[in-house]
């Protein structure tokens, strides 16, 4: 069976999540332009920086904030290779959190899937004003 292009993104935002280096919560993020992969993003540290997995998580108010997200890591990346984001979707193994909503609404992204839901009402209002769809899938059935 051939899996649509929703759950073909989406098993790949997955598989990209296992790259991530903060053990508390693995997220995986896909920037797509016309069925194509534009970039890639999981949460973890800086470039150059040391990784949760190496010394453990940085905490504050109950977050980790040694790492940069899966959705903006997917954005920077664009930002250094001089890729248009402006008209793409994100498939995302996670909702958004606040934070990274405003940078991809600023990027121009116009839909955003994603798999398991986080709580952020600041999300839906930012998305919902500015027109953004956010649509949550259901997992891939595999064969």
């Amino acid at each position: 069976m051939r899996a649509s292009w929703s759950d073909y993104f989406l098993e790949m935002s997955l598989l990209v999540a296992t790259r991530s280096t903060c053990p508390r919560r693995q997220v995986g993020a896909v920037l797509v332009r016309d069925q194509r992969v534009i970039a890639t993003g999981y949460n973890g540290a800086p470039h150059g920086q040391p990784h949760c997995t190496e010394v453990g998580c940085l905490m504050e108010n109950g977050h980790c904030v040694r790492t940069i997200h899966a959705e903006l890591n997917a954005l920077l990346q664009c930002a250094r290779y001089g890729i248009a984001t402006q008209g793409v979707d994100l498939y995302c193994t996670d909702m958004p959190c606040r934070y990274c909503a405003r940078a991809l609404v600023q990027a121009g992204v116009e839909r955003i899937f994603y798999l398991r839901p986080y709580e952020s009402p600041e999300t839906e209002q930012l998305t919902a004003e500015r027109g953004l769809q956010l649509i949550q899938l259901d997992r891939p059935a595999r064969p």
